[in-house]
């Protein structure tokens, strides 16, 4: 089996910011946010919140779903791995 570093490194920088692993815990206690309700809820401006959840996303972690003029967001199963494993760093 061939392993591909550059996609494993896309991961990895995806979530490799503390703003970005504490949207990931949020939305998995609270899925389907939108990224108003995200920077509401960390106190953080739309557009910083925005740019987090645009590179979970790049990275495989988050899902988009739109829902009338809102975009929602939820975990994807390896964004839920990678929180049990940051959990494991602490």
């Amino acid at each position: 089996m061939t392993i591909n570093y550059r996609k494993i490194e896309r991961v990895v920088k995806g979530f490799a910011n503390h703003r970005r692993i504490q949207i990931l815990d949020l939305l998995l206690k609270e899925p389907e946010l939108s990224v108003d309700n995200v920077a509401e809820k960390l106190n953080i401006g739309y557009e910083n919140a925005s740019d987090h959840i645009r590179k979970l996303a790049v990275a495989g972690l988050v899902m988009k779903r739109n829902d009338g003029s809102s975009v929602r967001h939820k975990l994807t199963p390896r964004a839920e791995s990678i929180l049990v494993f940051c959990k494991r760093l602490q």
